[in-house]
């Protein structure tokens, strides 16, 4: 298709149309009702809608081919719309949410897991993801730090850059690759209180050298488009933010995909009190550097008025217009407008073997272990076992923000316990509810009735998967009162007892952590949650997830995370409680969290030895190699996630304590070793400077390799320049 000659035939209205997105209802309805309160509350009629170039929210590859014969009906040069959905993390067959997926460290298990959420999407006629979400996330309150994977930006960008090469395939050549969209465009992950959509403020060395990272990495790999976030950030709206959009995203970065704004964030541009009104707002994204507008319509309204006015060009109209065009020309949708959108393939890959089977290896390897008194793996001979908690049989499971998933689809942890264990007698009860205020513990006696005559208990707590995701914040993290007491009571009679625990933040386990002999970790896990709790509980498979995000021991920690300042007066040991001095403490609990990030048990223990440089010194020319001799000690094949941190012990701005600068994911036999070679260059020790330049100094750093980010061993190197 030749997009120039198109473009050249569009009329205005046309070319505004295709910048406007709006849900999939504006084209196919039910009824007149459906319709006309949508229309008039954007301000446009039904016939206006059908100029849109793009749509969300639909479901199926039925709808979508009806959708888009609707659209291409009412479109004068027949031009095919994109279809765009929120595929997080799966699109019908559901892998964890990504904060658990941070948890494995695995680029090939993240990419893999895209291209089959792609593939499965693509299907069911979807072009875009909203995916992946590239936050950077230090604040549990913040609901949505289940989409993000973690409070790193070395590993979020890692990782991201997985999803995208997963989704992306061969450059969108594939029959199944769809295009990805990184969001939020900057800084999300840090609203002030932790609080969904509240304001963000950081310096720009800050914004520049740990939030903005994650997207650059993205933008390399070769992401398609990227969404600017709801937030302020320098009081700024990021939909009308210059910094980012224009200097950073456009020019420093050379973006040339298609910014596509958030939902109704252009009007909402009102409300923070920077746009006058609707044709303001759309003046002022327009100009920053935005292509499409999602559920508003300011754009199309107002936009022809200010061409008028000279607050617009045509060439910045045409330049969006141009982007959308060649998206679309690039997936091939002017000669099939349907692209892989097939009923038929629905049914065949929906749900398939092989698909739940990978999701339940993802499930695995994003599980975590925390705590583990000699209690697993349960044996497999047990002939009596209770699993008890909300959890037991719960099937919503699969996670906020999973598309097409449903909860029925899911596997409970009873379910996959009697599955595995068919011989056993496997008896359940709920105990009390998953609700955050609950207090009384209506099945205490049955609980404890169980307990007491079972040769293992899962007692399954945590966070249910509505109360996390986009606008759900919260300001405390504990389990409720009434889980607290099903859980003494249940572990009281019965010390073979492990927690199983659902969640899609860190929580705040302080209380548990004292009473429970094991406790494993599961986030909210997906549609085989329930088998892979089951093999994991019962030897059939090895713990191996490490934390993307710090625990904290209260609420009051955060934000918390491993990167922190020393500060000019830190203090001495952080895991006690320091009662005097002016020092950086609290006066009633250490400073140091729970658990810290990249930490996480197996069923074996890994020796770290023989732990060398290659030099003493590094220079821009002679990279550094760093070597260590990891060794299973247990009785389990299993996996090891072995990290490599760096200190810079002075420079020209504060450095952080650690920072995260390469990891290996590897696979021993028992006894067996392994040889974990990392390389280490000048550009590894670069950061944003005093004078705002990205560069190394000269002087000492300190080398970390370890299992998390607190059990390190260290040698100093010097950077020669």
């Amino acid at each position: 298709m030749d997009i120039q000659k198109l473009l050249s035939e569009m009329t205005l209205q046309e070319k505004l149309g295709q910048l406007t997105q709006l849900n999939a209802i504006f084209f196919k309805h039910d009824n007149t009702a459906d319709i006309t309160g949508p229309t008039s509350r954007l301000g446009i009629e039904e016939s206006d809608a059908l100029y849109s170039g793009s749509t969300l929210n639909f479901i199926g590859a039925k709808d979508m081919k009806e959708i888009q014969d609707i659209a291409m009906a009412a479109q004068p040069h027949k031009i095919p719309l994109l279809f765009m959905q929120d595929v997080i993390h799966g699109y019908r067959t559901i892998y964890p949410i990504p904060l658990g997926m941070g948890c494995t460290f695995d680029e090939e298990l993240v990419e893999e897991c895209a291209r089959m959420a792609g593939k499965e999407a693509a299907v069911s006629g979807v072009h875009v993801t909203f995916s992946p979400m590239l936050d950077l996330v230090r604040d549990a309150r913040w609901g949505r730090v289940m989409e993000s994977t973690g409070e790193d930006p070395h590993l979020n960008g890692r990782l991201g850059a997985a999803f995208v090469r997963g989704y992306q395939g061969n450059h969108l050549q594939g029959k199944y690759d769809i295009a990805a969209c990184v969001k939020h465009f900057a800084a999300y992950g840090a609203p002030e209180a932790g609080r969904d959509y509240n304001a963000v403020e950081l310096s720009e060395h800050t914004l520049r050298e740990t939030y903005l990272p994650g997207y650059r990495a993205c933008i390399d790999a070769g992401v398609e488009m990227i969404m600017p976030s709801f937030n302020t950030v320098g009081g700024v709206p990021s939909t009308c933010n210059r910094l980012l959009l224009d200097r950073i995203l456009r020019g420093e970065w050379a973006f040339d995909g298609i910014v596509i704004s958030d939902y109704n964030a252009y009007r909402e541009m009102i409300r923070h009190g920077v746009a006058e009104n609707e044709k303001h707002a759309a003046e002022l994204a327009i100009n920053a550097g935005c292509d499409v507008e999602m559920m508003s319509a300011t754009t199309y309204l107002y936009a022809q008025e200010l061409l008028a006015e000279g607050k617009l060009t045509m060439a910045q109209i045409d330049r969006a217009v141009l982007r959308v065009l060649d998206l679309k020309n690039r997936l091939g949708l002017f000669e099939n407008p349907y692209r892989a959108a097939s009923e038929q393939e629905e049914a065949e890959l929906h749900l398939c073997p092989a698909h739940r089977a990978l999701v339940r290896r993802a499930a695995e390897e994003a599980s975590v272990l925390l705590k583990n008194e000699g209690v697993l793996p349960f044996s497999q001979k047990a002939k009596k076992v209770a699993v008890i908690g909300p959890f037991a049989k719960e099937k919503g499971i699969k996670g906020f923000w999973s598309c097409a998933g449903r909860d029925e689809d899911c596997v409970t942890v009873l379910s996959g316990v009697r599955a595995l264990l068919p011989d056993a007698e496997v008896a359940t009860v709920k105990g009390c509810s998953w609700a955050v205020d609950e207090t009384a513990v209506p099945d205490l006696d049955e609980a404890i009735e169980l307990a007491s005559e079972a040769d293992a208990v899962v007692l399954c707590l945590g966070e249910y998967q509505e109360h996390t995701g986009e606008g759900n914040s919260r300001a405390t993290l504990n389990l409720s009162p009434a889980q607290m007491a099903l859980a003494r009571a249940v572990i009281k009679h019965n010390k073979n007892t492990a927690a199983v625990i659902f969640g899609g933040r860190p929580l705040v386990l302080t209380d548990l952590a004292e009473i429970v002999p094991a406790m494993l970790y599961v986030w909210q896990p997906g549609t085989e949650g329930g088998n892979a709790v089951a093999r994991l509980l019962f030897g059939k498979a090895n713990p191996s997830g490490k934390l993307s995000m710090t625990f904290p021991r209260a609420v009051g920690q955060c934000p918390i995370y491993y990167s922190r300042m020393h500060t000019g007066r830190p203090v001495k040991d952080p895991k006690v409680v320091t009662q005097s001095g002016y020092c950086s403490r609290y006066l009633d609990m250490p400073v140091a969290p729970l658990y810290p990030f990249g930490y996480g048990l197996s069923y074996n223990t890994y020796t770290y030895d023989n732990f060398t440089v290659s030099d003493d010194k590094i220079t821009p020319d002679a990279p550094l190699e760093v070597a260590v001799t990891v060794k299973n000690e247990g009785a389990y094949e299993g996996k090891e996630i072995v990290q490599l941190y760096i200190r810079d012990k002075f420079a020209s701005v504060a450095r952080p304590v650690l920072e995260l600068k390469d990891f290996a994911k590897i696979e021993l036999a028992p006894g067996e070793s392994a040889a974990v070679i990392f390389t280490l260059t000048e550009e590894d020790l670069r950061f944003h400077t005093a004078d705002g330049t990205f560069a190394s100094e000269r002087g000492e750093f300190e080398i970390f390799v370890g299992p998390d980010s607190e059990r390190l061993m260290s040698t100093t190197v010097y950077l020669e320049k």
